[in-house]
């Protein structure tokens, strides 16, 4: 039987990696890391690349000014439906933290509850109005 040339057998393959798609979330070690992209790779929710970007949207969504947050909880953002929702990255977060195993998951609610931390800070504390002479 001939052997399959290299070209061929490549262009079945799907699923391609792209610059943004690759699984790099700071604190993370190796094992849990290849863990979230075989996770990736098997489950049809996600894509190559969806965790870390969960990751980073929340991380730049809990960092926002309390205004804009506050503006967002009144009107919404028409920007979620073309973009990402912080609060569906989220709950795809805490998926991802059931679907891998105990260890990695400790890894990853570690560095999410940093955020999750800042999110759930109590505000800042108004300034007395009117303002003292």
């Amino acid at each position: 039987m001939p052997r399959s040339r290299p070209g061929h057998v490549r262009t079945g393959s799907s699923r391609r990696r792209t610059p943004d798609a690759q699984p790099v979330i700071d604190g993370l070690s190796s094992r849990a890391l290849s863990e979230i992209f075989r996770l990736e790779n098997t489950r049809n929710y996600l894509q190559p690349g969806d965790v870390s970007a969960a990751v980073r949207l929340w991380k730049d969504y809990v960092h926002r000014p309390e205004g804009q947050l506050w503006h967002d909880y009144e009107w919404g953002n028409v920007h979620w439906y073309c973009c990402a929702s912080p609060l569906e990255a989220r709950a795809l977060l805490d998926t991802v933290m059931q679907a891998v195993s105990p260890r990695s998951a400790r890894e990853l609610r570690r560095i999410v509850s940093r955020f999750d931390a800042v999110w759930n800070r109590p505000a800042r504390a108004e300034r007395a109005w009117p303002p003292s002479r």
